[in-house]
């Protein structure tokens, strides 16, 4: 999925009116179905404009080109797991939390749909890293406070480094355990979950 770092895609209409957003839902709950069936490049917006139920000229008026389309799916991504993450991480211990992340992130990555389709052209899109980065640091920032908050003996630099290492090598692992057959990426997941808890536990070993 090849894109020019001038590609405009901000939506052409900002939904305020209850008609306008229900548009919009539809037009990217449509693309999210056949771009999951059919690959982001294997996909028009002539074929999103059909599944959709709208003419071409129509779709235009909401977004300029599919770029837009992407990013508004993948903006939509990062929200519902940073709400998803939020909340759950408040439920549970730190010695929990790295279970819990992974899982989430396993079943989003897994059952959300064109999740894959969309971010496996992460790198070929600089719109696309800056959300991924937004994600990242976001993750970091709430795993790095639990840190602080229940072992405030570990240094600080490393803390930082570590809770960027975690959320990033286990969504990295996962993004391939999601494009593996369900039990190969089950299995996976569970080894990544056995890692990560041994990394964290050399790093309580510091709280001291």
């Amino acid at each position: 999925m090849m894109t020019d770092e001038s590609i405009n895609v901000a939506p052409r209409r900002k939904p305020v009116q209850a008609r306008s957003r229900e548009r919009v839902d539809s037009i990217l709950r449509h693309a999210a179905e056949i771009f999951h069936e059919n690959g982001v490049d294997g996909t028009s917006m002539s074929a999103i404009a059909r599944n959709s139920g709208m003419s071409l000229a129509s779709l235009y008026r909401y977004f300029p080109n599919k770029a837009a389309i992407v990013h508004a799916l993948a903006e939509g991504h990062v929200e519902k797991m940073e709400t998803a993450l939020r909340e759950r991480l408040q439920e549970v211990g730190l010695s929990e939390a790295v279970d819990v992340l992974i899982d989430l992130f396993y079943e989003f990555y897994r059952t959300e749909p064109a999740y894959t389709a969309i971010w496996s052209g992460v790198e070929s899109m600089p719109e696309l890293r800056d959300l991924d980065l937004r994600e990242l640091y976001s993750n970091a920032r709430d795993f790095d406070a639990r840190l602080k908050q229940e072992y405030p003996g570990i240094p600080e630099e490393r803390r930082w480094t570590a809770s960027l290492l975690l959320p990033r090598s286990a969504g990295s692992i996962l993004r391939l355990a999601a494009t593996l057959p369900e039990s190969q990426g089950a299995l996976l997941a569970t080894e990544l979950k056995c890692m990560a808890r041994a990394y964290l536990m050399e790093l309580i070993r510091q709280d001291k």
